[in-house]
């Protein structure tokens, strides 16, 4: 049986429902979607960029926990309340992923007040 170990990183936004913020497992940390709010105020960027950075940060929050970071993260995928914005979520997006970056998805879909949630896999560096 493959050992499964639910994250939760003490730094990170409270989870809104049931599940853990990430989970490690042969190697790899799949980490819950994680969404624009600060993880100690709860309060939103004023604008669509913003969300997209406090998304990303609060990713790498959870992986820090886990063990990993941003540079070992092997899949992204986000979803974008409206794909028009899908623009400055890229430019965004290249400015934490710039070189190398991890193979992605980029959906539209309805979220429930905020413009944008990302999700992710990464790698746990070796010997961890």
């Amino acid at each position: 049986m493959t050992k499964r170990t639910p994250i939760f990183a003490k730094d990170g936004a409270k989870p809104a429902g049931q599940y853990s913020h990430a989970i490690v497992a042969n190697g790899f940390v799949f980490v819950s979607g994680q969404g624009p709010h600060h993880p100690k105020t709860g309060q939103l960027p004023p604008d669509f960029a913003g969300e997209v950075r406090q998304a990303i940060r609060n990713l790498e929050i959870i992986l820090k926990a886990a063990g990993t970071d941003l540079a070992h993260v092997v899949r992204v995928n986000a979803y974008l309340a409206d794909l028009g914005n899908f623009k400055t979520y890229n430019d965004v997006y290249r400015e934490f992923f710039a070189v190398e970056p991890p193979s992605r998805t980029t959906i539209g879909c309805l979220l429930s007040g905020i413009q944008v949630e990302i999700d992710c896999i990464a790698a746990l560096p070796e010997g961890k």
